[in-house]
């Protein structure tokens, strides 16, 4: 027993030696005025996490955020998922953070993300290469004949979801849902249309985002292995297709720039690169980062037409607003026969503000995550070189500062905020050089489901509750009865 005890005690010794040398030289690191920020390393190995982690699965996400700035202020030190971190809720810090300007941060993602992304992901891409790949496909989306396509699909594939829909049965919002946004976003990424091959790219892109938050461990029988093997599985289809369609391309000699781009997986490959190897997109290159870029039609996406299922649900004001208008705009379009345009549903203002209201309270991208490559100082605060800093979305959007009453659903409050560009206390979409792309065809989307939603059904929706951790989710997928307007 004695040696036991004596065992313990030399490994704590030894654990605290560790922590000090860790943990403990950066505490008073000064640099000009600025100052590493006040703040607790918590526990040994372990640090704040299980506070963090306990946090997500409270009904208020922000406690661990709030709690730390009452004690410490707006921008603070920590250490959660094995790494220092310095978390801001300040909007004018997330601002610098985000801008990078100087180019002084780099993405930064926990062990298993990595793992799953691989070396050529775009979310680890820095400088020529990523600019290259993030203006080629923000140049697509932005294209008017992709605005002019993709807003008949969007609207096909609503239909025909909401069509399966009957008055019998009992609706979760959150699968169904990915029944619309997968197949849209595929078939804008590759031109995959309903077949095996996307009922292929579904089930195993289903097991392969399961790894995203989990542990790094990847031997056999884990999560991150068997995701692994999915993406594995995935890149090897996606590989064919795209050395099936360059081949098409050189034959048809289609890759002048005169013609339409019909896809992302076409964008990319017209790009001719230069003379430097290193800034060309290799075959392997392209098909990892069109897998990568499916996760908005399986996760995020998906979860934001779900929340604004469930806060419309608790807002009949709200819902009833957004339903009158449009209704209008359905009027209007069924006297003139005219069928419904890209801006015909970026223009409703309600709408709109409906879904700035829905992407400020869901929080689905709780923080943004980034490394500092040197000693940064930001409003008097020192960021450490290789340091993380947390650039929290979730505190601003739901800080009181920020907006009255925050934590009420409440559309109206953007028509005094008036333009959401450029604002510093809103960014669900990240900002700087690493802005999301889709965002605007994240906005339609939205659009067009809340619109032949709201002018096809009415809903009530059984009790449910939100989930924060470690994704944002309905616990029970948000279960609804509907009622077909005209019955």
């Amino acid at each position: 027993m004695e040696w036991i005890i004596g065992v313990c005690v030399v490994m704590g010794m030894l654990l605290m030696s560790w922590w000090i040398l860790l943990y403990g030289k950066n505490d008073e690191k000064t640099v000009g005025k600025g100052k590493v920020p006040k703040g607790n390393s918590g526990w040994p190995l372990l640090g704040e996490t299980l506070d963090f982690i306990a946090s997500g699965y409270t009904s208020s996400p922000v406690t661990f955020f709030e709690k730390r700035k009452s004690l410490y202020g707006n921008v603070f030190k920590t250490c959660i998922l094995g790494s220092n971190v310095i978390i801001s809720t300040d909007p004018d810090v997330n601002k610098v953070v985000l801008q990078n300007h100087q180019g002084n941060f780099v993405p930064a993602y926990p062990k298993s993300i990595r793992e799953l992304m691989g070396e050529q992901s775009i979310l680890k891409m820095n400088g020529t290469m990523h600019k290259k790949v993030h203006t080629l496909i923000a140049g697509f989306l932005r294209s008017p004949q992709l605005k002019a396509r993709i807003t008949r699909d969007i609207e096909h594939t609503v239909k025909q979801c909401l069509a399966s829909w009957t008055s019998h049965q009992t609706i979760y919002v959150q699968d169904q849902v990915k029944r619309i946004t997968f197949p849209v976003l595929v078939k804008v990424l590759m031109s995959v249309g309903p077949g095996e091959e996307l009922d292929f790219l579904y089930r195993e892109f289903a097991e392969f985002i399961k790894g995203l938050i989990c542990l790094p461990l990847k031997f056999p029988g884990t999560r991150l292995y068997k995701s692994l093997k999915s993406k594995d599985r995935m890149v090897k289809m996606v590989r064919k297709i795209v050395e099936e369609r360059k081949k098409l391309m050189i034959d048809n000699d289609a890759d002048d720039e005169g013609d339409a781009v019909n896809d992302v997986l076409e964008a990319l490959l017209r790009d001719k690169g230069d003379s430097s190897s290193s800034a060309r997109l290799s075959p392997d290159m392209i098909s990892q980062n069109i897998i990568e870029m499916m996760i908005p039609g399986e996760e995020t996406l998906p979860t934001a037409m779900t929340m604004a299922l469930k806060f419309l649900s608790d807002s009949p004001i709200a819902l009833s607003k957004l339903k009158e208008e449009n209704m209008e705009l359905k009027r209007l379009k069924t006297n003139c026969s005219e069928d419904y345009a890209w801006t015909d549903y970026m223009s409703l203002p309600f709408t709109q503000n409906v879904i700035s209201e829905t992407l400020r309270m869901a929080n689905i991208v709780n923080g943004i995550w980034r490394k500092s490559l040197n000693d940064i100082e930001i409003k008097g605060y020192l960021i450490p070189k290789d340091w993380c800093v947390m650039a929290s979305l979730t505190s601003v959007h739901m800080d009181e500062k920020n907006y009255e009453n925050p934590f009420k659903f409440d559309p109206c409050r953007w028509e005094k905020i008036g333009a959401v560009a450029g604002c510093n206390s809103f960014a669900p979409f990240g900002g700087g050089n690493r802005l999301c792309p889709g965002l605007e065809l994240s906005r339609l989307e939205l659009s067009i489901f809340l619109h032949h939603l709201v002018t096809t059904y009415r809903w009530m929706a059984e009790r449910d509750e939100i989930v924060y951790f470690p994704t944002v989710k309905m616990k029970r997928k948000l279960p609804i009865c509907v009622q077909p307007i005209n019955a």
